[in-house]
């Protein structure tokens, strides 16, 4: 066992010796809210969302932390939850842990011990630790991969790594060391058996993160063998894939430096990619550089919605005619109403940009992170924080499905106080505990803004010089960025500021002046100067309302349009709209104006967009019938922020709505 470790970046992702990345990540406190949007969701998170859900899995509605007392002998009972659920509970030690790093409520943690002394207690004598299997006597260890033990290993390994990084107490990190060294044994040998096993592939993130952690390069060479068994294996049913699909679902069917299409489910396509792309920052390996450009162009361009959100469909099938659940389908093929967006996968889109990010150091993804949080990841979370959705559609309707259908059903017409499969909300909160975390980057010569929100900013460049920037915005509802100097070095560094890719015409100016620096929509402005105590950076970008057209392919919008204000997009609720009108009944009116109106106590406090819409009168139930010219009739109503539906009962919506040119 390591007795030594290296002093690591307070962050999930420790990339700060990672030798092929162009963007490092700040320590999470470096970058601290002051006030705003952000500010607001972290203070609701650390009262509301964190103790919540602590309520929920630490009773026995979530069961999770009596499963693990039930495998320490300190409780009765059978294992309860999805076979998934310790990682659930990991996720969510791993929220507290970001709200302790920030707030150092000893409570929490003392919260947080109390977890670790059971969850260790729970660990078995070579270092096993998979409730799900310890408490069922009939199944053997690694016997099979629907029961998910990977996915538990590698939410595991990464809160354990996190946790060190903030206490620097090794409690959880040698629980984690113990477990992994279990896994080297076991998976690291070519065997028919375990070959196919890399299922859910949330270990390889936790295998690089435990690797950066202890520089033991056993964990990652081990990351990378999960990495290399996809794709070289028959495609055939064996004892151990007895009960879940196989193929291009678990991506098995073409090995990743080969692959060119986004398949199978989202969410374990996207933690895979993740992995890969942390195993690419410590081994440069062009070739798995280059698969993950095409898979990210291929999500990002071909098969993801405009809020972000990502895997189309519940139930459906490959390119190559596999079987899939809550994954991608075929190229542009976009439901809106049966939209699956499972809130997770949604983040782990977020999640797959980061990484790009800091390997490429191009705005494009950041620009992605932002969409996604801004839309399809707090969509998932009500105003309040203690309420979920796992599915996130682009349109509802009531009275079109039925959600008692099946066992299975994950989709749900209000959010819910608790979801039997609970892997969304804790990653949600952890994500949303982080993302200060997010807002910068170091730069090779200085300081890249990634995010905007008001903060504070106090780091060390990779010359160990300080910095400390003020950011004072009321972002995103409006475009002003006010980034003030307070400590820099005396010699020049650079500062990169995002440009949106929607904020064309945005302007950059130093203490009043305009910078020569290019600014450019979907770029970094990149500005190297001697900076100076006091040196104001303003970034000015306008925030007009955007009307959106989906591709020509996309046949389920083909004249529809959705809109778009910054990095916001719109939604049309029945809770705006005459009694009984239905959502199908809206169309938008190209002729009318929208306007930008700012509502603090509204729904938490958003930006409507008020206007007018018209509403179609003359109706039919058929399937088909015989038109003349539509009858209309306008009404005055507002958008409101596709996150914030769903906030004041059960209602009907629709993003894109059919339009009237003329």
């Amino acid at each position: 066992m390591n007795t030594t470790m290296k002093k690591s970046t307070v962050s999930s992702i420790d990339n700060s010796a990672s030798p092929f990345v162009q963007l490092k990540n700040i320590n999470l406190t470096d970058c601290q809210w002051t006030n705003g949007f952000w500010a607001e969701k972290f203070k609701t998170c650390e009262d509301i969302m964190v103790p919540y859900m602590g309520e929920v899995l630490c009773g026995d509605i979530g069961h999770a932390l009596n499963n693990f007392k039930i495998a320490a002998g300190e409780k009765e009972g059978e294992h309860k939850g999805m076979f998934w659920h310790d990682g659930d509970f990991y996720k969510f030690i791993e929220a507290k842990i970001y709200v302790y790093a920030q707030n150092k409520d000893i409570k929490i943690l003392e919260e947080i011990d109390h977890y670790i002394r059971i969850i260790a207690k729970a660990q078995e004598a070579d270092g096993y630790l998979q409730t799900q299997i310890q408490l069922r006597p009939e199944v053997d260890r690694y016997e099979n991969r629907k029961y998910h033990e990977m996915y538990n290993t590698g939410h595991l390994l990464i809160t354990a790594c996190v946790h060190f990084r903030v206490t620097e107490q090794r409690t959880f990190l040698d629980i984690a060391i113990k477990h992994a060294d279990l896994l080297h044994t076991i998976f690291m040998p070519e065997t028919k058996h375990y070959g196919r096993f890399g299922f859910n592939q949330t270990q390889i993130m936790g295998l690089v993160e435990l690797y950066r952690t202890t520089e033991d390069k056993k964990y990652l060479a081990l990351a990378e063998r999960f990495i290399n068994n996809r794709g070289v294996y028959a495609v055939e049913h064996n004892d151990t894939t007895i009960g879940y699909p196989i193929g291009d679902m678990v991506q098995e069917r073409t090995p990743l430096r080969e692959s060119t299409e986004a398949v199978g489910h989202a969410v374990l396509a996207l933690y895979f990619y993740a992995g890969a792309a942390d195993v690419a920052a410590e081994t440069g390996e062009e070739a798995l550089i280059k698969a993950l450009d095409r898979l990210w162009e291929n999500v990002t361009q071909k098969k993801m919605y405009l809020t972000g959100a990502v895997g189309q469909a519940h139930y459906g099938a490959s390119t190559n005619l596999d079987m899939i659940e809550e994954g991608f389908i075929n190229e542009y093929m976009m439901p809106n109403m049966t939209a699956y967006n499972e809130t997770c996968a949604n983040i782990c889109n977020a999640m797959f940009s980061y990484r790009m990010l800091g390997l490429h150091g191009a705005s494009k993804y950041a620009d992605i992170m932002e969409l996604v949080l801004y839309n399809s990841a707090l969509s998932g979370i009500s105003i309040e924080g203690n309420s979920y959705f796992y599915a996130n559609p682009l349109r509802m309707l009531n009275n079109t499905r039925d959600y008692d259908a099946h066992e299975n059903v994950t989709e749900t017409p209000n959010r819910e106080p608790y979801l039997s499969c609970f892997c969304c909300p804790p990653n949600l909160v952890r994500t949303i505990a982080q993302v200060s975390g997010w807002t910068y980057s170091i730069a090779k010569n200085g300081i890249a803004l990634n995010l905007f929100g008001s903060s504070v900013l106090k780091t060390t460049l990779t010359d160990g010089s300080s910095l400390v920037i003020h950011q004072d915005t009321e972002y995103p509802w409006k475009g002003l960025v006010k980034l003030t100097i307070e400590e820099c070095k005396d010699t020049a560094f650079d500062i990169l500021v995002r440009i949106p890719s929607w904020a064309t015409g945005a302007t950059l100016t130093i203490n009043g002046t305009k910078t020569d620096a290019p600014v450019t929509a979907g770029k970094y402005a990149i500005i190297n100067k001697n900076w100076k105590k006091g040196d104001l950076l303003v970034l000015d970008m306008p925030m007009d309302v955007q009307i959106i057209e989906g591709h020509p392919r996309i046949e389920e919008v083909r004249n529809q349009i959705a809109v778009k204000r910054g990095p916001i997009v719109y939604c049309i609720e029945s809770p705006d709209l005459p009694k009984h009108t239905s959502i199908l009944d809206v169309y938008f009116n190209k002729n009318a104006s929208l306007e930008a109106t700012h509502k603090p106590d509204f729904l938490g406090g958003i930006t409507t967009l008020q206007g007018e819409l018209l509403i179609r009168k003359d109706k039919s139930e058929s399937m088909y019938r015989t038109v003349q010219k539509p009858e209309f009739e306008s009404y005055k109503t507002q958008l409101v922020p596709y996150f914030a539906w769903s906030n004041r009962g059960q209602a009907e919506m629709t993003v894109f709505m059919p339009v009237v040119w003329e």
